[in-house]
């Protein structure tokens, strides 16, 4: 992030701009939305500009700027339009000590303006860091339609309530009340009566919540899927709004965890396989603890919570508390593995099931049906299997697997950095050491990437 994202006060300040064309017009039809002091220099202003200026609503001085003009202002914009006057004007901004923005020159602007809807006071900024402003227009307009016309004045009554809500503890009990004002009992007496049955519900509001028992605790057990964002399903998203605890596992990833609401406490309970790790019963009592604390609990998991993730403990240990809880599932590593390679896990003539192992948790490892497993065509997802990958291999090929079995690793699936290592049983451990993976990975016993796949069976016909 190159520009840091703020809200300005502005009310009494002076702002500047230089220019009187279609540049300047832009900037001020925008400008003139805020509070400041707007003060304009121009030798031959737009008609535009001069009517504003007989409305009181800027001064126009008809003249190039000139050093000390900019004495005092805030903010700069030099819209001339003309590359070497711009230069000229930003130079004498900054010395005069004044944040200069330069239109159309990202590289020589200490600011941007981003696209904004305006709802005033609600305000939406969107940003590109100039790499695409059509993109910042395509996405206003999108809220433009989203949010209603009276989102503003809903907002401006609401703040000027703000001080007889905090008879409400801080917290849920605070954020339900202005849940049910904005998205149910605001919209709707603005629909009925407008601002004045707005502002006579507020208070019949606050004394229903006033009244209103206190919220229990509760547990969402969610799946954060294996780290793309956008494949968190519409019930996880749901989740990580209303949360008021999040404690999630090392396998879910920053860009997931930024969606979760920022007064949200984050508590990193990260298991990390044969290293340093937080115990499962600390997990548990951690999430009981907030529980019945009264909080929102999300205990956040990489993948599916019902796959390898120890639910049944922590769910056993939650009901013992007499909590409430419910499950979101989410997509699992071997789904978005699989996915990667272009296969699919099970497949006609070839195999009808898929085995589920986990490579982490040794004990008992070697009681799995290796001989079956390792019978051709068969098909496993192996989860943390990247240390047990020796073990693996002399299992199977103990129990009469073809060394030639194609493997394949995915680490990071559906992640930036996605890795596929495409190999065999045999050259298995070694190829796993060369690649040096780092990451979370998925072991496919039986399944290559489709590219290699036809090469295998170009190959195959070839022999016969």
């Amino acid at each position: 992030m190159k520009h840091f994202p703020i809200f300005m006060a502005l009310e009494g300040r002076r702002v500047v701009l230089s220019g009187g064309g279609e540049a300047a017009l832009a900037k001020l039809r925008l400008l003139m939305k805020t509070e400041a002091r707007l003060t304009v220099f121009a030798p031959a202003p737009a008609p535009e500009i001069e009517a504003w200026a007989e409305e009181g609503r800027l001064t126009l001085e008809r003249r190039a700027m000139a050093p000390g003009d900019t004495t005092c202002a805030v903010l700069f914009y030099a819209a001339d339009e003309d590359d070497a006057e711009d230069a000229r004007t930003a130079a004498i901004a900054r010395a005069d000590g004044a944040i200069v923005n330069i239109v159309d020159n990202l590289e020589d602007s200490q600011f941007i303006t981003p696209a904004i809807v305006d709802r005033d006071p609600v305000t939406v900024a969107i940003g590109t860091e100039g790499a695409a402003p059509v993109l910042a227009r395509a996405i206003k307009a999108d809220l433009e339609a989203r949010l209603p016309a009276t989102l503003g004045t809903l907002a401006r009554i609401g703040k000027g309530f703000r001080k007889a809500v905090e008879v409400l503890p801080f917290g849920r009990r605070r954020r339900d009340f202005w849940s049910d004002y904005y998205f149910n009992a605001g919209p709707r007496a603005m629909d009925d009566g407008g601002e004045g049955a707005v502002k006579d519900t507020l208070q019949t509001l606050l004394t229903k919540h006033e009244n209103a028992d206190t919220p229990e605790g509760h547990i969402a057990f969610v799946g954060a899927g294996p780290g793309d964002p956008e494949l968190l399903t519409l019930k996880a998203r749901k989740a990580l709004d209303t949360a008021d605890v999040v404690i999630h596992d090392r396998l879910v990833t920053k860009d997931i965890l930024e969606l979760a609401r920022r007064e949200a406490v984050l508590i990193d309970a990260g298991k990390e396989g044969f290293g340093p790790s937080m115990s499962q019963e600390e997990i548990s009592r951690l999430i009981v603890e907030h529980g019945l604390q009264g909080a929102q609990v999300v205990r956040l998991k990489g993948g599916d919570p019902t796959v390898f993730g120890r639910l049944d403990e922590e769910i056993d240990a939650v009901d013992a508390a007499g909590l409430s809880w419910h499950v979101v599932p989410g997509i699992t590593a071997a789904s978005a593995s699989v996915a990667a390679i272009g296969q699919s896990l099970t497949k006609r003539e070839r195999n009808s099931s898929v085995r589920y192992l986990t490579g982490h948790d040794m004990k008992g490892f070697a009681d799995h049906d290796w001989k079956a497993l390792a019978r051709t065509g068969e098909v496993a997802a192996i989860y943390m299997g990247k240390k047990s990958a020796r073990f693996i291999q002399g299992r199977l090929i103990m129990h009469g697997a073809d060394r030639a079995t194609p493997v394949t690793v995915v680490e990071n699936a559906s992640r930036p950095d996605q890795r596929v290592l495409s190999t065999t049983l045999e050259r298995l451990p070694q190829d796993l050491t060369d690649a040096g993976l780092t990451g979370p990975a998925l072991t496919f016993y039986g399944l290559a990437p489709r590219a290699a796949q036809a090469e295998i069976s170009k190959f195959e016909q070839e022999l016969a």
